[in-house]
């Protein structure tokens, strides 16, 4: 990736803390395996990055699976970065179904401060 921002907002929505997985690449990549192993075809498309201006980026990767009637459907995962504040929002009902709910029933846009 030439630039490195880009990269780095990249970065910070696959490594982002997951509902029900460590990553948001590590879920994504346990769904596919998952749908796999009940014997229903999957495909993930390729991550994308588009800068959005100042510091802000929108991530992109599209999965395209069979229900269980053969019938193929597409998900379209989509994340906000903001590199600055290194915050990750997700922009897609799909990506906010793999985001994290804190205590107070929101999901959190920043990492919790440790």
């Amino acid at each position: 990736m030439a630039d490195p921002r880009a990269a780095e907002a990249m970065a910070l929505v696959q490594t982002h803390r997951a509902l029900g997985a460590p990553t948001l690449l590590q879920a994504l990549n346990e769904h596919v395996r998952l749908v796999a192993q009940q014997d229903r075809a999957v495909r993930i498309g390729e991550w994308t990055v588009k800068h959005l201006g100042e510091d802000r980026y929108m991530i992109s990767v599209t999965m395209r699976e069979q229900s269980s009637t053969k019938q193929w459907f597409e998900r379209d995962y989509q994340w906000q970065a903001d590199v600055g504040k290194k915050a990750v929002m997700a922009v897609s009902m799909p990506a906010e179904s793999l985001m994290p709910i804190d205590e107070s029933g929101r999901m959190p846009i920043l990492p919790p401060v440790r």
